[in-house]
């Protein structure tokens, strides 16, 4: 999996923020996450080596997009036209870009997108019903090619079923660090059922920190959360890599 984050830094603005990991990995080096930089890596998957060769070669992997921050945060609209025109160039790669800011899509939005560039995938990031029920009616009004919802951090049980037919796939994921709020294996599941109905795939990406099964609240290290997710092996897929 690569990473791509033209930009670092972002601001909070719901529920599923406020323990948002980047603030606190910033924190750990007395950085301030709320102020919006630029990166050194902002051509990265252009970057070529001596042979003239992009150095970011397409491998079937994903390049995740904007990961420590939000592609569609207003702090960066200066460089958002500048990221398209990599992103366009680069069309043998898969970009995955998660974004909480549905509302803003259209900012900046390339001039060729038509319906969606093939090679780019949003995903809409919904932590409890009162997200889903106003970001994914906008997602959903939204030309792309490629969509799927992120319930993460997972914070309460939510319904997805208005919203299944005009997506892709959805993941869920537990919120991790010390003050991780509870992720319950009920919520997991339901949403599990509700894509099962609606026959798209689901991925179950990690437990969470604090992870509830049984009616018991396991407190799961950070570095098990993936594979005691995979263990209970609820993900549905159709023969391809689920991201």
């Amino acid at each position: 999996m690569a990473t791509w984050n033209p930009w670092h830094g972002c601001k909070k603005i719901s529920p599923g923020c406020t323990n948002c990991y980047v603030y606190r990995r910033d924190a750990e080096f007395g950085k301030d996450s709320s102020v919006v930089t630029r990166t050194s890596n902002f051509d990265m998957p252009v970057k070529c080596n001596r042979k003239g060769d992009y150095k970011l070669q397409p491998d079937g992997e994903s390049v995740y997009t904007c990961m420590t921050s939000d592609f569609f945060l207003d702090e960066a609209d200066a460089w958002r036209a500048e990221a398209w025109n990599i992103i366009r160039r680069r069309s043998d790669l898969h970009f995955v870009i998660i974004t909480k800011r549905i509302h803003r899509f259209e900012v900046e939005l390339p001039g060729d997108w038509g319906s969606g560039y093939e090679h780019v995938n949003i995903g809409c990031t919904v932590e409890n019903q009162e997200a889903a029920d106003y970001r994914l009616p906008l997602f959903l009004s939204y030309p792309m090619k490629r969509r799927f919802i992120a319930c993460a951090p997972l914070l309460e049980a939510i319904d997805l079923t208005p919203y299944l037919d005009g997506v892709d796939h959805v993941t869920v994921g537990g919120e991790t660090g010390r003050e991780a709020r509870i992720c319950d294996y009920e919520w997991v599941l339901d949403l599990h059922r509700q894509c099962g109905e609606a026959g798209k795939t689901f991925w179950f990406k990690n437990t969470g920190s604090f992870f509830r099964h049984d009616g018991i609240i396991e407190r799961v290290n950070p570095f098990k959360q993936t594979g005691k997710a995979k263990q209970c092996g609820i993900d549905i897929t159709d023969g391809r890599r689920l991201f």
